[in-house]
């Protein structure tokens, strides 16, 4: 009995300086605080973000924009058919289709972009559903932008105007009446591949039409097919912007991008 009790208090003694020093080892460590955190720790100075200027009104284009059309000529543009030149009508400094010469697209390439265009349906207005005022604004030679006289034009809401075709309807129709002229304001990023050339990540789209979001956003799921499902066959890099001839002699106007 004596020598249990014996161990026992052994213990408790060796649990004591064990405790005594551990407190004494930390009271001799000084805790160290973090620095206070100052203004300047989380500014960026360098380097300078540069310097763009702005357009004077509304729709100009700003001062390190590339103009596509600025009503004077077609020498941004090819036929698509051919790679010829791009056989379009100027009428008054507007850009017209001519029905039956074919699609046109531009000259450069472009990935992720920032995009303005002007629009409207033909001076006669007539046709009704797909059948009026359509055309499309193809980015990268692939995803379309629906450009239609959706002014009192029932259709299929994801091929109205504003819609990215046979994929993503617009959030609302804001399109102009008859006569009226329409814009695009649209942020483009283009799709990105793996390295065996599956998709990484889908292209997206915010779309401003005449100043209100119709896509927010968007996610494109792939090639905007008439007929099939929409899905990312292969890879591709950047390509170009290109305009289409559905047979309506809808008209174009102050088009320019900004490459992102």
């Amino acid at each position: 009995m004596k020598k249990i009790q014996i161990l026992a208090s052994s213990f408790a003694i060796a649990v004591l300086i064990s405790c005594n020093t551990n407190a004494q080892t930390k009271s001799t460590v000084p805790e160290v605080s973090p620095a206070p955190m100052k203004p300047d720790m989380t500014e960026i100075w360098n380097p300078e973000v540069p310097v763009v200027t702005p357009g004077k009104n509304l729709g100009d284009a700003p001062s390190d924009a590339i103009i596509l059309f600025d009503g004077k000529d077609l020498s941004q543009w090819v036929s698509a058919k051919d790679g010829g030149p791009a056989k379009w009508n100027i009428v008054n400094g507007i850009m017209e289709v001519a029905p039956g010469t074919g699609d046109i697209k531009t000259k450069m390439k472009f990935g992720d972009c920032q995009l303005h265009i002007e629009w409207s349906a033909p001076d006669e207005v007539k046709g009704v559903s797909q059948g009026r005022g359509n055309s499309g604004v193809f980015f990268q030679d692939r995803y379309e932008l629906q450009v239609l006289d959706s002014y009192q034009n029932r259709t299929y809401r994801n091929g109205q105007a504003g819609s990215i075709y046979k994929d993503a309807a617009p959030l609302v129709n804001v399109t102009r009446g008859p006569l009226e002229w329409n814009t695009y304001d649209v942020i483009y990023t283009a799709p990105r591949f793996k390295p065996d050339g599956r998709i990484d990540y889908p292209a997206r789209i915010t779309v401003l039409h005449n100043g209100v979001v119709v896509q927010n956003n968007t996610t494109i799921l792939g090639l905007t097919l008439y007929i099939g499902l929409h899905t990312y066959p292969e890879a591709h890099g950047d390509d170009v912007i290109h305009l289409q001839d559905h047979g309506n002699k809808t008209q174009f106007r102050n088009i320019w991008i900004r490459k992102l």
